[in-house]
Order: structure tokens, then C-alpha cells, then sequence
């Protein structure tokens, strides 16, 4: 037998692996890195996060993604060289990780990499008849097994969409092993560049899970003080959101859209809501000459609004889930406030109340998808639309 693959079945023989799951996500802010001890599978999983960091991009490499990312003209040569660069970066990375953690490359058992993402494009989205919904991850995983000398799992979406799915969300199969409890309805919602959430009902009917995007998280914020406030990627505790006021007439143009309006779950991304869709509710609703502060404000309370109305399209009105945040968006105090204000009867908390770092939640569930992908046996969501039950990833050998 070939010895890698010989190392491989000895992994997966393992009463307990040790996986560092990766996730970039749209905001592009770092590579979040997270080393994951996990016994067990399906709903016997157990997981404890040994390590966690995020590694900041530097703002060259920053601009090096933006200039092919979400953009139908991306020049085709640089879509080819990052997809090798970025790996390159994500494995030197790993490696500079394991060494700070008093760690070698040889003690890790698994690499889990999501990769970046450069365009997503759901048939719903795309709107073309005679193609299917397809994505883009870039950051290739051979590259990163060779550099590193680990075995790495990569390009989890494609799969899902091979089956059925539209590549996103996928948190609904590591939320489900790893969140649900008994007699208690859980929402597990992340907040990056656009929000998501999965929901977990208490009876642990696998067949009632789902998870879905339900629009904008940060990423139309962050568009737009990129654009406008120079060398500033975010709203740092939404200083400029709260120097302003919500106006509600382009708050009401910016909730038109076809995709607020469909069904769960669906799937979304910066290829719909960027600063052009922007740019339109502020034509429809003639505000393109309010303040940048009333922008911002405005947009914080979209992305609010949006979310609360997902929920309240889950739960309705009057009972009280328990809300486990996560993401970039965690660190918005007034994005918080505005959906506490808005769904008084939930409870808030954060994933660290699982034990779970809520920077690296996401990080972690890729270590579960590729545990999964190893020792597990497929969960049944019940056949539905959107939610195939499938093992993801591709398994790239470092030799």
C-alpha cells in the first residue's frame, strides 16, 4: 500500500485526531486557524479547541484578492497565480502557527481548509437557465499538503453542490453534531460578510434542521467605508454608524429585493449585495446626498433588520430561542443592540458559552466537516432541497 495513504488509515483508526481547521472568510481580515482535538463522530462527536489565532493579511495581499474577487472582468492570470499563492501563504502560515503552539507538522494529523472565496454563483442568483449553481474557492489544498507535509482536506463546496446543495451554508452539518440540546430551540448565527444561521430544534429532529444566508452581515458596511475612509477596512466599534441616523427612506429601498423575499434555505453573497446595490436604493429612494455616518447607520440597521425578520420568519413573534453569535459582526455594539432591540424575547449569548471561541467557530466547524469526511456515517436531513447528506472535501496528499 502506498505509505501515505497507509498514514492516512491509521488516522482515521485514531481514537482522537488532531485537525486545524481554516477559514478566510469574505471580510478577508486573516486567515483564522484553529487547532481541533475530535473523537468520535456524527452526534458522538466531541471537539476541544486547543489553539486558536487569526493570522492578519497584510494590505497588499488584501488588494491582491480584491482586484479578482466578486467581479465578473477578473483578469483570468491572476485568478490562476492566487490560486497557488494563496496557498502557499495559508501553508506558511500554518506552519508558523504550529511552531508557536510548540508544535511540529508531524503532530497534526489533518489539515481542513476552506479556502477563499472569490465568487459564489447560485442559479439563483445567476439567473442562467441552461447552467447550474456553482462557487469558487481558491487557495489550493495540494499546494498547502506539500508545503506543510500534512495530509489536507479542501474545497468542501463542491461536493454540496454536487449533490444537490448550492455550496452554502454548510455550518448546518457541524452546528447539528456539535450545538443541539434537548429541549431547547437554538439559533446558531454568524455574522460575517454576509449573516447566516442554522436552526436547531430541541426534539433533535435532524429532519427539521436548516441552515441558511438571510442577507447581509458586514460586508456592505465594510464596502463602504473601504471606498470611503482610507486605509480603514471596518467600522472599529461602529464609531462612524453611531455618529449617525437611520434613514428610513433608503432603508426601505434597500429591503427590496427578490432574495429577501425567497423561502429557506437560500444562499448569497457580495456578488448581490455590494456597493452597486447600494448605489441603486440610494437612486430609488434619492438619498445620495445624505452624510457617510447616515449611510453607515443605515446599513448596520439593513443588516439588523434583515436578520431579525429571517428569525422572526422561523420562530415568529412570540417564543424565545436561545441565540448563539458568532463572526465579525459579534464585535458591532451597535449591530447587537439593534437586534436585541429588535427580538426582545430571544436570549443572546455567544458561542464561548459551548466553549467554542466565537472567531473560531467557523473554523472549527471545517475540522468537523473533514472528522466527518473520515470516521463518520451520513446524518439524514431528511432528503430536502438545499441540504444533501453528503461528506465533503477533497483529500490532497502531501507526497
Amino acid at each position: 500500500m502506498n505509505a501515505t495513504w497507509q498514514k492516512f488509515f491509521q488516522i482515521i483508526q485514531k481514537p482522537e485526531r488532531l485537525i486545524i481547521g481554516l477559514m478566510s472568510g469574505t471580510s478577508m481580515d486573516g486567515l483564522d486557524i484553529a487547532l481541533c482535538a475530535v473523537t468520535g463522530s456524527g452526534v458522538a462527536t466531541r471537539v476541544k479547541l486547543a489553539e486558536f489565532k487569526t493570522v492578519p493579511y497584510t494590505n497588499a495581499f488584501k488588494a491582491e484578492v480584491k482586484s479578482i474577487f466578486s467581479r465578473r472582468d477578473a483578469d483570468l492570470q491572476m485568478v490562476c497565480l492566487m490560486n497557488e499563492k494563496i496557498g502557499l501563504l495559508h501553508a506558511e502560515m500554518i506552519l508558523e502557527a504550529i511552531a508557536s503552539w510548540n508544535l511540529k507538522p508531524q503532530d497534526i494529523d489533518v489539515i481542513a481548509s476552506h479556502g477563499q472565496t472569490i465568487f459564489h454563483a447560485p442559479q439563483s442568483l445567476h439567473g442562467l437557465d441552461n447552467y447550474p449553481n456553482a462557487t469558487l474557492q481558491i487557495g489550493d489544498g495540494d499546494h498547502i499538503a506539500v508545503k506543510t507535509g500534512i495530509i489536507t482536506i479542501a474545497d468542501f463546496r463542491q461536493k454540496h453542490i454536487a449533490a444537490g446543495g448550492e455550496g452554502a451554508p454548510l455550518a448546518v452539518y457541524g452546528d447539528y453534531l456539535l450545538f443541539s440540546k434537548k429541549d431547547e430551540d437554538r439559533i446558531m448565527l454568524n455574522i460575517g460578510g454576509i449573516a447566516n444561521f442554522t436552526y436547531l430544534p430541541g426534539d433533535h429532529d435532524a429532519a427539521r434542521v436548516f441552515s441558511t444566508d438571510v442577507g447581509p452581515g458586514n460586508t456592505l458596511m465594510d464596502q463602504f467605508v473601504q471606498k470611503h475612509y482610507k486605509g480603514r477596512y471596518f467600522d472599529e466599534d461602529a464609531r462612524i454608524a453611531m455618529a449617525g441616523s437611520v434613514n428610513e427612506q433608503l432603508l426601505t429601498a434597500l429591503m427590496v429585493s427578490d432574495f429577501l423575499l425567497a423561502g429557506f434555505p437560500k444562499t448569497t453573497g457580495p456578488e448581490l449585495f455590494n456597493l452597486g446595490y447600494l448605489e441603486q436604493a440610494q437612486v430609488r429612494s434619492k438619498t445620495e446626498q445624505i452624510s457617510k455616518e447616515d449611510v453607515m447607520a443605515t446599513l448596520s440597521r439593513f443588516s439588523a433588520d434583515v436578520i431579525i425578520n429571517a428569525i422572526e420568519k422561523c420562530f415568529g413573534k412570540t417564543q424565545t430561542p436561545s441565540i448563539f453569535v458568532s463572526g465579525g459582526g459579534m464585535h458591532n455594539p451597535l449591530l447587537l443592540n439593534q437586534l436585541k432591540a429588535g427580538l426582545k424575547n430571544a436570549r443572546f449569548f455567544s458561542t464561548d458559552a459551548l466553549e467554542i471561541n466565537p472567531d473560531a467557530k467557523e473554523a472549527v466547524l471545517f475540522a468537523i466537516l473533514a472528522n466527518e469526511t473520515m470516521v463518520g456515517n451520513k446524518t439524514n436531513f431528511g432528503n430536502r432541497e438545499g441540504v444533501p447528506s453528503v461528506f465533503m472535501g477533497k483529500v490532497c496528499l502531501p507526497e
